[in-house]
């Protein structure tokens, strides 16, 4: 296996569309990188880069330390998994296996071994000569997977490849994907939308948005430290909650912690910020409790089982703010129920509100 790393790598279209803009990222050799972000922040594009389907504007691609930037595709040695499968429909799943073998000159015995030895790895021995109408789509991703291993590539870049996959289906192959990338050891480059793949999925993840790259980093620091404003929101479920509230400082003869005053106080120096907390980190109590950061009422609860969601309207002086809560399931709330919240100081985020980065809060409780 290989590194795969782009050096100040942009992508600009025709009609002057940017798809990437300056983007430098790396997956060490035998790394699991998840590229995330919402559609249009170029995660295909990176992968399509990568693997010579499309130009580069500016920068270069670089595989275990050699350029390959002007390289065609088939002369970089790299597999890539579609989310659409790619099989042919005609070939039996032991063609389809050794399809890459062949176009690459491998002798007969060497075909015919390494194919069973991925069919025994991936458990589709039994589907060797089906084609890929007689498949479930969770047979046809193994078999697209498959494919992609026999070939031994210096890197694996897959796009989307379990989107099409049933939730329960969807679980079980990501599983089989984490073990299998771990006992390969195989530099892989993985694009998803789904931030729960990522964050289970990922040695780390590069979070993109508008071509560029906002963070990379471990999912745990992802969700622990995020950089900014964007990757706060966009990395957790349900999203961070963001108010224009910081906790007031202790006053000289008075209480840490007290209730926000209407007046937006920076954690330090002159900026403006706002504060973050996760659902998960809110903490709802008795609405006179004096330990109370804010008062609301509950507007909807999401029962999901194990939890609840409470989404509840701030009063003043934040009565133009809503906060969701996560609360263990079966939490007896209703709409119209008034709530006291909590903001832990320990678990508060801050944000500048001029451009969103992550600036120091001030000390906890």
């Amino acid at each position: 296996m290989a590194s795969v790393r782009l050096e100040g790598v942009s992508k600009v279209f025709a009609d002057g569309g940017v798809a990437l803009d300056g983007m430098t990222l790396e997956a060490s050799d035998g790394e699991l990188l998840v590229i995330v972000g919402p559609s249009g922040s170029g995660k295909s594009t990176l992968l399509r880069l990568v693997a010579g389907l499309e130009a580069v504007s500016e920068g270069r691609i670089l595989l275990d330390g050699r350029d390959v930037t002007g390289l065609p595709p088939q002369d970089r040695d790299l597999a890539m998994v579609f989310q659409s499968y790619a099989l042919y429909p005609h070939k039996t799943v032991r063609q389809n296996l050794a399809f890459g073998l062949r176009m690459r000159g491998a002798d007969r015995d060497r075909i015919r071994e390494r194919v069973m030895e991925v069919a025994r790895t991936l458990e589709i021995e039994e589907l060797l000569d089906r084609k890929p109408g007689a498949l479930s789509g969770g047979q046809k991703q193994r078999v697209a997977l498959g494919r992609a291993i026999a070939r031994e590539p210096r890197a694996f870049l897959l796009d989307e490849p379990l989107s099409n996959l049933d939730p329960g289906l969807r679980v079980r192959t990501r599983t089989e994907l984490a073990r299998l990338q771990k006992r390969l050891r195989a530099t892989a480059l993985y694009v998803t939308h789904d931030q729960e793949e990522a964050m289970t999925l990922g040695h780390r993840v590069a979070v993109l948005r508008q071509g560029k790259l906002q963070q990379v980093a471990p999912p745990e620091e992802l969700y622990r430290t995020p950089a900014n404003r964007f990757v706060a929101r966009f990395i957790g479920s349900p999203a961070m909650n963001l108010l224009p509230w910081t906790p007031s400082r202790p006053q000289k003869g008075g209480r840490r912690g007290s209730a926000p005053s209407g007046e937006s106080r920076p954690p330090r120096g002159p900026e403006r910020v706002e504060t973050g907390v996760r659902p998960q980190d809110v903490e709802v109590l008795d609405p006179n409790d004096p330990r109370a950061d804010a008062v609301g009422a509950v507007e909807l609860v999401e029962e999901l089982g194990s939890e609840a969601r409470l989404h509840l309207r701030l009063e003043a002086p934040l009565e133009e703010e809503t906060v969701v809560a996560v609360v263990p399931g079966g939490t007896r709330t209703s709409p119209g129920q008034r709530a006291a919240l909590r903001f832990p100081r320990d678990r508060l985020h801050y944000f500048r509100v001029e451009d969103g980065a992550r600036v120091e809060g001030p000390e906890a409780d």
